[in-house]
């Protein structure tokens, strides 16, 4: 059995006008990442954009996502991925650590599986140690303009993210940190609690569903604050949570994501609970399922209340991985590999 990081795909041929690379964090390696519909994305948002607006426009909207997901993912991929397990292993994907691996026959089964996180993803026993809601690439940066690790306004416009007539948080995060998680279609799909702690706000925000491939977030400005998203805030300052006061996760949609479906369960899968104001999670269960394709995560958090541990630091800044990231905004934004469950940041002063 691994020992809780998902298993590494095999790195892509390169190409060093395509190349998107990342860091593998159990190795320290720098990886090329295989984009799914990389150059239909490139067309989308490049040619399509430009010529046909109109089009572009019903493309990345809500019906024609959610159609395109439906033809993906339950037709013609599932016809061929059925039984297809050299795939699954190209894609990385470890069938021993599935719950009901016989019964993934099709793309949105396989998507949506559910593995044994308890066993295959082990967390940090410190209460106070945030841990990461997604086997995801992770970036993390700042808000406050005087950080080495400040980022503006690239991948999301702040007061745009969590709503019209969010004073009250705009207020209290502003100025702190933030990491955004980008689930690739390969990945495991369910998010799970970043944090311990109480559910004070719970709210859906409508928007586009643009794709989180990494040359349609360089193309499209602060795409992640215009796409449909589901903001769950937490207090954590309450007996029982991990003191690292309020916590906003973000759960943005994307191009074939059809919706975010809540999925709380303190056993296992099972049982889960409606996501309501009042609700305690606990830090590293099951919180929701991504339904299916790519997808990303946001944490927000105040100002001085956490540190992200040194490696996701360091590794942003690399000078020699080939990041879209790094090129299209003029700055060192390397992506780090990152398994749910495992140590994101630490609580200021521990």
């Amino acid at each position: 059995m691994n020992s809780g990081q998902p298993l590494a795909p095999s790195p892509a041929p390169r190409n060093a006008t395509r190349s998107h690379q990342y860091i593998d964090r159990r190795t320290g390696q720098v990886l090329d990442e295989h984009l799914y519909a990389d150059r239909l994305i490139q067309f989308l948002y490049s040619t399509a954009r430009e010529h046909s607006p109109n089009v572009f426009r019903m493309l990345t909207g809500p019906r024609m996502s959610g159609l395109l997901g439906y033809l993906n993912y339950d037709l013609m991929l599932g016809a061929r991925l059925t039984g297809n397990q050299r795939f699954l292993r190209k894609l990385g994907i470890d069938l021993g650590e599935c719950l009901d691996a016989a019964q993934l026959t099709t793309a949105r089964a396989i998507f949506e599986r559910r593995i044994r996180y308890w066993d295959v993803r082990p967390m940090p026993v410190d209460n106070r140690i945030v841990v990461s809601p997604a086997d995801a690439r992770v970036l993390v940066g700042s808000l406050n303009q005087h950080s080495r690790f400040f980022i503006k306004e690239k991948f999301f416009h702040f007061e745009e993210l969590l709503g019209p007539h969010k004073r009250n948080w705009l207020e209290r995060l502003s100025g702190g940190e933030f990491a955004v998680f980008r689930l690739t279609p390969d990945k495991y799909h369910y998010n799970h609690c970043p944090v311990s702690g109480q559910v004070v706000d719970f709210y859906t925000v409508s928007g586009r569903h643009h794709a989180c491939n990494p040359n349609a977030v360089v193309h499209i400005a602060t795409p992640y604050s215009k796409n449909e998203r589901v903001v769950t805030v937490i207090d954590t300052d309450v007996p029982g949570g991990s003191q690292v006061g309020v916590v906003a996760m973000i759960e943005v949609v994307a191009l074939m994501i059809g919706q975010v479906v809540q999925t709380y369960s303190e056993h296992a899968y099972e049982r889960p609970v409606t996501m309501r104001r009042g609700l305690f999670l606990r830090r590293g269960q099951p919180k929701s399922l991504y339904r299916p394709g790519s997808s990303t995560d946001v944490l927000l958090f105040e100002p001085d209340r956490i540190r992200f541990d040194g490696d996701l630091l360091r590794n942003r800044l690399h000078r020699t991985a080939t990041s879209r990231f790094s090129l299209g905004f003029a700055e060192n934004l390397v992506e780090t590999d990152i398994a749910v469950r495992a140590s994101l940041a630490r609580r200021l002063g521990d």
